[in-house]
């Protein structure tokens, strides 16, 4: 079985003109399997970077570079891991020779996962938010895989107060206009994931 990450990092590199980088890919393998992640783990971004080539081109490296980096701290405790992630791929891409607008370009494309909310007219941030955000249109099984392994992620948080936020959290997902920015995943995943939603939102609010 070949290796997704190994290709698709060296891939990156090569457009990003890193020499030299496999290290930071050995960290970001032991970052995202950490035992505390279920799904913010490398499979969540083989499945970001599926959608994200299958998406019309140029899209410039930054955006690969945020993709890669945006989960890299993940901490469900705490509240600033975008941050956190922004600042250490600052740090490691910096110390490679990326130059400094490149490098506040990407910080800013990970910060802007956050909130899941795009400047204005920023379509590298969108798109980048959408591949995001793909697994909400995915086949009914894969979402329900990830919804178990979110909770999984939330242990710490008693079951009751877990579904109350949880269900605010998707319902205020449901009820955007748009859950997808670009037009091509806009198209492709929108309907599916309202429908995905909507199932999750009614078993919180049915104890199921």
């Amino acid at each position: 079985m070949s290796d997704w990450a190994a290709l698709r990092w060296a891939r990156t590199g090569t457009g990003a003109g890193l020499a030299k980088s496999g290290g930071l890919l050995a960290e970001l393998r032991i970052r995202h399997a950490e035992a505390h992640r279920a799904y913010h783990t490398f499979t969540h971004l083989e499945e970001a970077f599926g959608l994200l080539d299958s998406q019309p081109l140029p899209f410039p490296v930054e955006v690969e570079l945020a993709l890669w980096y945006h989960d890299a701290i993940y901490d469900p405790t705490a509240t600033d891991n975008e941050r956190q992630s922004a600042a250490l791929a600052v740090a490691h891409l910096g110390a490679l020779g990326v130059e400094a607008a490149r490098l506040d370009r990407i910080a800013t494309l990970i910060e802007a996962t956050a909130h899941h909310v795009a400047p204005s007219g920023d379509q590298d941030a969108a798109l980048l938010l959408d591949v995001d955000l793909g697994i909400l249109g995915a086949a009914p099984d894969r979402f329900d895989t990830y919804d178990a392994q979110i909770r999984r992620e939330y242990a710490f948080v008693p079951e009751d107060v877990y579904r109350q936020a949880r269900a605010a959290i998707l319902a205020g997902m449901l009820h955007r206009p748009r859950l997808f920015v670009t037009e091509a995943l806009h198209g492709r995943l929108d309907a599916q994931a309202r429908l995905n939603l909507a199932r999750a939102i009614e078993r919180l609010d049915h104890g199921v």
